[in-house]
């Protein structure tokens, strides 16, 4: 990820006041500027517009009638933690800086200020979210395989687990472990065995549904995948996708074991379902030959 490139068109600015001669200028410099900005008069339309669309900052004035600006701030902190907001005030003295920060607010701004002093404050405001969602997705992310680590795939899974419970929708865990792996890196060396797992997480995350399911490396050789509202069909259809990737583009095998959670079921009961049914099919693959070809 490139830090440093930030594009505009890609942030959409909501601006809070209460004075229609701040809000219109304001908007028409953040538009000129290549924002996607849009304005409301009060907090408490702020929050009613946060609820209906989504966006990725809010510069709001501070003194406000009914619902201040530092009020607004702490109630976007606590409800849209993605927000990124900027304070905004011509009464300096009565703030502090300390303030406005401990709210919940990425930065602050005198008025009047031009239009260079506004784009360098948001700018400085995407680079430090930009890099800490870097460091976050660095922090989750098993360096190798391109694909969630384990310590990743216990959160997720618990997530997953309770909004299944909450929204009533089928939900399934499939774990898989790659047949004769240490026979591969024995004989082709460690350097292939990496370049094998790589393969492995690029065809994990092409076949499984992008941005709905999600792919795991659970431990050396061996992966996850939570998938969302799949009963037992798509589940069996998702697995042979990837068994079948993984015996055209790779010519290897893997063994498969998946569960689908029911209400009241534990993350960790949710595993050992899976877990066993894996432990089943390398037993089956033991008892019989493969001389027929892959297990796609």
């Amino acid at each position: 990820m490139d830090l440093e490139q930030i594009s505009y068109s890609d942030e959409t600015i909501l601006v809070v006041d209460d004075e229609e001669s701040v809000r219109a200028p304001l908007v028409e410099m953040l538009r000129h500027l290549g924002f996607r900005c849009e304005s409301v008069a009060s907090g408490k339309e702020a929050l009613d517009e946060l609820k209906e669309n989504t966006y990725t900052f809010l510069l709001t004035d501070i003194r406000m009638a009914e619902m201040n600006g530092l009020e607004l701030i702490g109630r976007i902190r606590k409800e849209h933690p993605d927000v990124c907001t900027i304070a905004m005030t011509g009464y300096s003295k009565e703030y502090k800086y300390i303030d406005v920060v401990n709210a919940g607010a990425t930065d602050f701004i005198n008025k009047p200020f031009g239009i260079e002093e506004l784009e360098a404050k948001v700018r400085r405001a995407i680079r430090e979210r930009n890099a800490l969602r870097e460091l976050s997705r660095l922090s989750i992310t098993d360096s190798l395989t391109g694909l969630y680590n384990q310590r990743h795939f216990y959160a997720r899974l618990k997530e997953e687990i309770v909004r299944a419970q909450r929204q009533k929708h089928p939900l399934a865990l499939v774990l898989m472990d790659m047949d004769d792996f240490k026979t591969y890196n024995d004989t082709r060396g460690h350097l292939a065995g990496d370049e094998l797992l790589q393969n492995v997480g690029r065809i994990i995350n092409t076949c499984i549904r992008e941005n709905v399911d999600s792919g795991y490396r659970y431990g050396g050789d061996e992966f996850a995948i939570i998938l969302i509202d799949a009963d037992l069909e798509v589940t069996r259809s998702i697995v042979k996708r990837i068994r079948t990737a993984f015996a055209s583009q790779c010519q290897i095998t893997a063994s498969v074991g998946y569960a689908s959670f029911s209400d009241g079921l534990k993350p960790e009961t949710l595993v050992a379902l899976a877990d066993a049914s894996l432990y089943e099919a390398k037993g089956r693959r033991k008892r019989f030959s493969t001389e027929d070809g892959p297990l796609v």
